[in-house]
C-alpha cells in the first residue's frame, strides 16, 4: 500500500483512555516456537507496541490487561485465494452500490473465522466484470476501521489467460491469450493496472496465468514492475517453461498440483521449480488442504520440498457457510450451478471440483493432523509466509513491534482424531471484533 495515502484512525477510545491493551499469560507465535510472553497493542494506531518502551520509558499503563489463560495468541490469518463466502461470489456482475455492500457484509463475516486480511479472487470472466468489480476489491486497510472486519490486500485475477486444457471449471469460452501488455489492459482495464493514482492503491495485487501461452512470460517483468505478483497456474508448462517464468519474475504458484501438468520423472513440470536446480529463486505456492483437492501425503511432499514457500489457501467459493444444495455461479459467458456436499463442491453435470467451502483454520487443523508439523509451523503457512509472498513482512503476519495489531486467540481441542485449533477471539487493529 502506498505510504502517501492517509491512514484512518483505527478506533477512538472514550473517557481519556489511551487505547492500549496488554495480553498476558499467553503463548505467542514467534518463528517456529510458542513463547510465553506478553504483548501490548494500541487500538488508536492499530499497531503492536513495544511493551518495555511503553512502560519503562513513557510510564504508560494499559487500559486493560487480558489474561489468556495459557491460550495461543497468533497473528491474524491471511487468506490468499478466496473466491467468495457466505452467499457472495466476487465474480458477480452487480450494481456498484450492491456489490460494495456485499463485500462489506462478507468482510464482517469472514473476520469471525480468524481471517483478518485476504486476497479476493476473481476467476476467468468477461472483461466487463473485471472492470466493474476490481475497483471494489483493492487494498482497503488505509481507510478501514476495526469494526469493518477483514481487509482486502488487493485483488487476485485468476484468469482469463489460462491454458484451455488445464482450465478446471473455468469457462474455456472466455479464456484469452496475451501477446502484448495492451491485451492485459484491454482485459482488466487501465485504471486497475495504474500505479500512479493519488487517490487509492492499485486494485490488482496478483495475476494467475499460464506462462507458456502467447507472450505471457515476456510480460512478467512489466507486471512485477507495477508491484503485481505473477503466479503460475492453470498451466501445461514444462519444467523449462516454468523455470523461464520464475527467471522472468514469477514468485508464486496457484494451488500447486491442481490444474497443471503432473510431476513426471523425466520432466517435473511446475513442481520442479521448488527444487534448488539452476540457482533460481524458489517461488511460494498455495496448497488446498480440504481433503478433496490433494491427498494428505501429496501435501507432506510439497511441504518438505520447500517449507518456507508453503502457503495454505482455501480456494473457497460463495458456498462457505451455506447448507448443502445446488447454487448458481457466474462462469464467464454463462451461468453454471455448483453442487455442495459438505466441504466438497462439484460443477453440476461433471465430476470436476469447483473450489471448496472450507475455512482457512480448518485447513490449518487438517495440515496439523496430516503432516506431523507443529502448531507454529502450521500457523506460519497462513501468517508470516503469505505476508512475505505479498511483500508485507513486518506489517502483516507477525507480532513484531510496529506491525498491524491483527490477532487471533486460539484454544486447542484434542481428541483421538488429533488436534483442532478453535478461534476464540479475533482482534483487528488492536480492537476486539469477535468473541466465540
Amino acid at each position: 500500500m502506498p505510504h502517501s495515502l492517509p491512514s484512518s484512525p483505527k478506533s477512538t477510545p472514550k473517557d481519556g483512555r489511551n487505547g492500549i491493551t496488554k495480553f498476558t499469560n499467553c503463548r505467542i507465535v514467534k518463528g517456529d516456537k510458542l513463547v510465553n510472553e506478553d504483548l501490548w497493542v494500541n487500538s488508536i494506531t492499530g499497531k503492536i507496541i513495544r511493551s518495555q518502551a511503553a512502560f519503562y520509558d513513557d510510564f504508560i499503563l494499559p487500559d486493560e490487561v487480558i489474561n489468556l489463560g495459557g491460550r495461543i495468541l497468533s497473528p491474524g490469518l491471511i487468506e490468499c485465494q478466496l473466491n467468495g463466502a457466505f452467499g457472495f461470489n466476487f465474480s458477480t456482475l452487480l450494481e456498484p452500490a450492491v456489490y460494495a455492500k456485499k463485500v462489506k457484509d462478507l468482510n464482517k463475516q469472514l473476520v469471525k473465522t480468524g481471517v483478518t486480511s485476504y486476497v479476493p479472487t476473481i476467476t476467468s470472466q468477461r472483461s466487463e466484470l473485471y472492470k466493474r468489480a476490481l475497483p471494489h476489491l483493492g487494498p482497503s486497510g488505509y481507510v478501514q476501521v476495526a469494526e469493518d472486519g477483514a481487509e482486502s490486500l488487493g485483488a487476485h485475477c485468476e484468469g482469463p489467460f489460462l491454458s484451455p486444457t488445464k482450465n478446471g471449471v473455468h469457462n474455456v469460452d472466455v479464456l484469452r491469450v496475451a501477446e502484448t501488455f495492451e491485451d492485459l489492459v484491454d482485459c482488466y482495464g487501465a485504471s486497475n493496472l495504474d500505479t500512479e493514482s493519488a487517490f487509492r492503491p492499485m486494485p490488482i495485487k496478483m495475476i494467475t496465468a499460464a506462462p507458456e501461452r502467447g507472450n505471457m512470460t515476456k510480460l512478467i517483468p512489466e507486471l512485477t514492475s507495477r508491484g503485481i505478483i505473477y503466479s503460475i497456474g492453470h498451466s501445461e508448462a514444462t519444467y523449462e517453461e516454468a523455470s523461464a517464468a520464475v527467471r522472468a519474475g514469477a514468485t508464486m504458484i496457484t494451488h500447486l498440483f491442481n490444474a497443471m501438468r503432473p510431476l513426471h520423472h523425466r520432466n517435473p513440470g511446475i513442481f520442479g521449480v521448488l527444487g534448488l536446480a539452476e540457482n533460481l529463486h524458489r517461488p511460494y505456492f498455495g496448497i488446498i488442504a480440504d481433503g478433496e483437492h490433494l491427498h494428505p501425503t501429496t501435501i507432506k511432499i510439497a511441504f518438505n520440498a520447500h517449507p518456507d514457500g508453503f502457503i495454505l489457501v482455501t480456494d473457497s467459493m460463495h458456498l462457505v457457510g451455506l447448507p448443502d444444495g445446488a447454487y448458481q455461479w457466474t462462469n464467464g459467458e454463462s451461468a453454471s450451478h455448483i453442487v455442495k456436499q459438505g466441504n466438497k463442491l462439484i460443477l453440476e453435470g461433471t465430476d470436476r471440483i469447483a473450489g471448496s467451502s472450507i475455512t482457512l483454520i480448518e485447513c490449518v487443523s487438517n495440515f496439523l493432523n496430516w503432516s506431523g508439523a507443529g502448531i507454529p509451523q502450521a500457523l506460519k503457512a497462513v501468517t508470516s509466509t503469505p505476508a512475505a509472498m505479498l511483500g508485507l513482512q513486518g506489517v502483516k503476519g507477525c507480532l513484531d513491534d510496529g506491525a498491524d495489531a491483527d490477532l487471533v486467540v486460539f484454544s486447542e481441542k484434542r481428541d483421538a482424531n488429533g488436534v483442532e485449533l478453535v478461534v476464540d477471539e479475533v482482534w483487528k487493529f488492536g480492537t476486539k471484533v469477535f468473541v466465540r
